[in-house]
């Protein structure tokens, strides 16, 4: 016969009596703890939810802004540049852009050297015709609408475009201005004064960046940017600059206007130079808005024999994308946000 089995609860509880009482105070604490994970859970949710929301408040609000970027705003340049600058308070309410892009060098320093060809450094096509007389009708065109309007700046534009010279067409112009006595007409000393509303943007190889560069330049003399443009120049590059140079800096119509002045010139001469602009101006720019490929990309290279280069997206931080607008499809029209998207 066999022993008995050895009882495997000595205590005299049965195995479900066991499972029962481990069952109720495991239930409590698992409730409990699931309790706890779905305030966790909720108070997640609702983070998430609060931080949705502020990112989609945000987005509107940068997509329905025509101000930059505010990450563009915050930007300074080095302290090392900051220290060497000390803006003219005089200047900081201007709000009007005179542009004369340069169309060649004047190497002289006296009046009766300003229409004389052997002082200029000039391409052979624009030797004769009366093309210097022309360039000193705009430089005083441009200087007498600056003296007329309080608010706004000079800046002549042209770089170091040409290997025989060592100064750039902004910097002739100026000089010629000053020799003429044109900024102070009134004044027997007038050519050996400054005068602080006309200054020179010395980098633009072409007349897009004639105007872009001078919008630059603008804001680093006043630290704005103007409301209202004027560029005086050809009047058969007006189209060029009216129609693709204006549309593809997005600067709006109604703040911007175009002078134009043309040489003395028989009919067929003048056609000649409007069939000379179009083929090799405005056609050009249609197809390639930027300048930037092919065809006009290499005219900006043969006018840069020096390798200058500008500062502008130090200085104006805000345009640092529409100065890096280069797309394959030539004629796309940069879609960034720009400073004068408000005057629209």
């Amino acid at each position: 016969m066999l022993p008995s089995p050895v009882s495997s609860n000595p205590r005299g509880f049965s195995q479900h009596t066991r499972l029962r009482s481990f069952s109720s105070s495991d239930l409590k604490r698992a409730l409990s703890l699931l309790r706890a994970r779905s305030r966790c859970n909720n108070l997640s949710i609702l983070l998430l939810a609060a931080f949705g929301s502020i990112s989609f408040l945000y987005n509107l609000a940068f997509i329905f802004s025509s101000s930059p970027p505010s990450s563009l705003l915050a930007y300074a340049p080095p302290p090392s540049i900051l220290a060497t600058i000390a803006r003219n308070s005089t200047l900081e309410n201007l709000s009007h852009l005179v542009v004369v892009p340069g169309h060649a060098i004047w190497t002289g320093t006296q009046p009766d050297q300003v229409l004389d060809e052997s002082w200029w450094t000039l391409e052979e096509y624009q030797r004769g015709g009366g093309r210097i007389a022309v360039f000193v009708a705009h430089i005083r065109r441009g200087v007498e609408i600056m003296l007329k309007d309080d608010t706004s700046l000079l800046i002549f534009s042209g770089g170091q475009t040409r290997l025989q010279s060592t100064t750039t067409e902004a910097e002739s112009y100026m000089r010629l201005a000053s020799s003429l006595g044109l900024f102070y007409p009134e004044e027997r000393t007038h050519h050996a004064l400054s005068f602080p509303r006309a200054t020179t943007e010395t980098y633009a190889l072409d007349s897009y960046q004639n105007l872009l560069f001078s919008l630059t330049r603008f804001h680093e003399i006043t630290g704005r940017y103007p409301v209202q443009v004027t560029v005086v120049g050809y009047e058969m590059k007006r189209r060029r600059f009216e129609e693709l140079h204006r549309v593809a800096l997005r600067f709006p119509t109604t703040h911007f206007e175009y002078i134009g002045i043309e040489p003395p010139a028989s009919d067929e001469e003048s056609e000649s130079a409007r069939i000379g602009e179009f083929e090799n101006g405005y056609s050009p720019y249609k197809i390639d808005l930027y300048g930037c490929h092919d065809f006009l990309l290499a005219k900006r290279r043969a006018r840069n024999p020096f390798l200058r280069f500008h500062s502008y997206h130090a200085s104006a931080p805000e345009l640092r994308g529409l100065l890096e607008w280069c797309p394959d499809d030539a004629t796309l029209v940069y879609d960034g946000p720009l400073p004068w998207d408000i005057y629209e």
